[in-house]
């Protein structure tokens, strides 16, 4: 599977969840893809305390460090209401660190003024990450 062929997959698959899981109003759903060629998918937990909420991404994240898989890509869809366009959003600093345990090279989609499916690696999207100031296998043993 080429590059552009595993992006269109990953937008694809979450613009299906979210029709699927918010026929109606708000919706947003995340898609990972692992070495192995797996995707899982989740959606952000709807709580009462936004202090308690997670981002979208965490539980298809989770799902692949479950069964040891390397995250290769991440994507993350939402829309306003069942009228509006879809959007990219970039993984925020927190996804930015925990998509850091599979390494720079993770494939991470962006946001765009056009709303084009645009991915960049994690590197280029940290270029002055901190841990840059430690030597490689020092990091290794926590995964990146």
């Amino acid at each position: 599977m080429s590059n552009t062929d595993i992006e269109r997959e990953l937008y694809k698959r979450a613009a299906e969840l979210i029709e699927r899981r918010y026929p109606t109003g708000w919706g947003g759903a995340a898609v990972v893809r692992t070495e192995n060629g797996k995707f899982y998918t989740s959606v952000s937990i709807e709580c009462a305390n936004a202090s308690a909420a997670l981002c979208i991404e965490t539980g298809a994240m989770l799902e692949a460090h479950k069964f040891n898989e390397r995250v290769t890509h991440c994507l993350c869809l939402v829309r306003d209401d069942e009228s509006s366009s879809f959007r990219i959003l970039s993984p925020c600093g927190i996804c930015q660190e925990r998509l850091r345990f599979w390494g720079d090279d993770v494939q991470c989609a962006v946001t765009t003024e056009d709303d084009s499916p645009v991915f960049v690696s994690l590197g280029e999207l940290q270029p002055y990450h901190w841990t840059k100031a430690y030597p490689e296998d020092l990091l290794e043993r926590f995964g990146g």
